[in-house]
C-alpha cells in the first residue's frame, strides 16, 4: 500500500482543519494511500510538540524549513499567516513537495502568479483551500446548471458576510495590515464567493468596484490606536464571459452574520439558491407546470449527492466544514495518485486571485478593470 508523508506548518483553525481531514481521509475514502503525519511546525517549540502529541505526528520542529528538508515528507500544509505563505510555498516546491495551501495565496497577484509558475515548472501538485465548493450541494447545483435545468444563466448574485471585525473597540492585529494580511475583507471571505461564482457562472471579464474600511483605526493593547490599512467591506459588478452579469458584496463587520455566505443563480427558466449558513440545503425554482403549483423546492442533500454517501448512508444527517476539508484532501490525494491537476489547483485559484485584486484596483482608480 502507497504511503504518503505529511508535514504541516500552523495549528490554528485551519491548521487543525487539515490535520482532522488527514486523519479522517482515508476512513471516508477508503482508496488512497496511508497518511503518515511525519512533521508538525509551529511557535514555540513546546506548542509544536504539545500539538503533535494531540494530532498524531511523529516529531515537531518550530522551524518550518526543517518541514522541507524532511526526506520523509511528501506533503506540506501551509495554513500559517498570509505574509507567510509564498516564501514556505516556494521553499517547498523547490524541494519537490506538494503543497496545500490555505487561501489567499499570497499578498499580492505577482506573488500568487510567481506561485503558480514554480508549481507549474517543478510539476508538482498543488491545491489552495477554497474547500465551500466542495460542498455536494454546491457540485450538485453545478450539475444542474450543466444539464440546463435553470435555462442559459443569466445573472448571479452573492455576498458572503462575518461579524468577526464589526466591533470597533476589537483589538489592532496583523490582519489590518497590508504588508502582513494583503487584503482584508476580500481575502478573508470575497475570494470564496468568486470560487463559487466561477463554477456556476463562469470565467468573470470584468467589473466596476467600491470598498470601504468602516473602522479606520483600532486600539493597540499597549495604548492608542493604530491604522486599519485594508478593507472591511467591499462590493463588486461583474460581467461574465458568457455574458451574464451579476454582484458580489463581502463584509467582516456585518452584526450578527457568522457564515452568512449566499448565492443565486437566475437562469432563462429557473433559479437556484444557496445559504452556506444552511449548506446541506439548495433551494430550486423551475418555471415548469401550472403556475398554481410553482415554487422553491428544497433539496436536502443525502448519499444521491456524492461524496455525501462516503460519510453517511443516510440522509438528513449532514455534512460539515470538516467534512468539506477531508473532500478537499481527497482531492489533492487523488492527483496525486492520478497524476493530474488537483482543483483548485495554484493555477485555478490565480484566477481567483485575479478577480479580488481587480476589484481592488477598481475600487482605487473608481473605473472598470478587465480581468
Amino acid at each position: 500500500m502507497r504511503r504518503i508523508g505529511y508535514g504541516l506548518i500552523g495549528t490554528g483553525f485551519m491548521g487543525k482543519a487539515h490535520a482532522l481531514a488527514f486523519g479522517a481521509v482515508r476512513s471516508v475514502f477508503g482508496d488512497l494511500p496511508v497518511i503518515d503525519p511525519v512533521v508538525l511546525c509551529d511557535t514555540p517549540a513546546d506548542k509544536a510538540a504539545a500539538m503533535a502529541n494531540t494530532f498524531g505526528f511523529a516529531h515537531s520542529t518550530d522551524d518550518w524549513r526543517a518541514v522541507m528538508a524532511n526526506p520523509e515528507v511528501d506533503i506540506v500544509s501551509i495554513t500559517t499567516p498570509n505574509k507567510l505563505h509564498k516564501e514556505m510555498v516556494l521553499a517547498a516546491i523547490e524541494a519537490g513537495k506538494h503543497v496545500y495551501c490555505e487561501k489567499p495565496m499570497a499578498l499580492s497577484l505577482e506573488d500568487a502568479r510567481e506561485m503558480a509558475e514554480a508549481a507549474s515548472a517543478r510539476g508538482v501538485k498543488t491545491i489552495v483551500g477554497y474547500n465551500y465548493i466542495k460542498n455536494p450541494a454546491f457540485q450538485h447545483a453545478c450539475r444542474l446548471i450543466a444539464e440546463g435545468v435553470i435555462g442559459r444563466v443569466i445573472h448571479f448574485r452573492g455576498w458572503v458576510d462575518e461579524d468577526y471585525q464589526a466591533d470597533p473597540d476589537l483589538p489592532w492585529t496583523w490582519r489590518a495590515m497590508r504588508e502582513e494580511a494583503g487584503l482584508g475583507a476580500l481575502g478573508d471571505l470575497g475570494c470564496h464567493l468568486v470560487s463559487m461564482a466561477y463554477g456556476l457562472a463562469g470565467p468573470i471579464e470584468s467589473l466596476v468596484a467600491d470598498m470601504q474600511t468602516v473602522h479606520e483605526t483600532r486600539p493597540l493593547q499597549e495604548g492608542g490606536r493604530a491604522e486599519v490599512e485594508n478593507e472591511d467591506v467591499a462590493s463588486a459588478l461583474l460581467r461574465f464571459e458568457s455574458g451574464a452579469q451579476g454582484s458580489i458584496s463581502t463584509s467582516r463587520v456585518a452584526w450578527g452574520r457568522k457564515n452568512r455566505l449566499d448565492w443565486e443563480v437566475h437562469g432563462t427558466r429557473g433559479m437556484l439558491c444557496f445559504n452556506q449558513e444552511r449548506m446541506n440545503e439548495l433551494q430550486v425554482y423551475e418555471n415548469a407546470g401550472p403556475a398554481a403549483t410553482q415554487g422553491f423546492r428544497t433539496i436536502l442533500t443525502g448519499p444521491a449527492h456524492p461524496p455525501y454517501d462516503r460519510f453517511c448512508p443516510a440522509p438528513g444527517h449532514q455534512l460539515g466544514v470538516n467534512d468539506l476539508k477531508v473532500i478537499e484532501t481527497a482531492e489533492l490525494l487523488t492527483a496525486i495518485v492520478e497524476d493530474r491537476p488537483a482543483y483548485p489547483d495554484f493555477a485555478a485559484s490565480l484566477e481567483f486571485e485575479k478577480v479580488i485584486h481587480a476589484i481592488a484596483r477598481s475600487s482605487q482608480t473608481g473605473t472598470r478593470v478587465t480581468i
